[in-house]
């Protein structure tokens, strides 16, 4: 696998997982005190910067597995048939 594939890889699994991990822990402001101007289903503490390093660990994890599939062992798509 070359380096820039491999950066693309990892670019599309850590979006994959972002969109996982971001509703973990949201509270909307409904289920507390709305701020004045803003929307009641806007998130209290997002959390966004928690999310990211979780996320990039997650997807570094994920990468691994897949480099090791794709890169080390040398296999393709057609071996994970039966």
């Amino acid at each position: 696998m070359s380096l820039v594939s491999s950066v693309a890889v990892y670019f599309v699994i850590w979006w994959l997982v972002l969109f996982v991990v971001l509703p973990f822990g949201v509270k909307s402001q409904n289920e507390a005190d709305v701020l004045p101007g803003t929307d009641h289903g806007a998130p209290l503490e997002p959390l966004l910067l928690k999310k990211a390093f979780v996320t990039t660990v997650l997807a570094a994890i994920i990468f691994a597995g897949v480099y090791f599939y794709f890169g080390v062992l040398d296999l393709t798509l057609e071996n994970l048939a039966p």
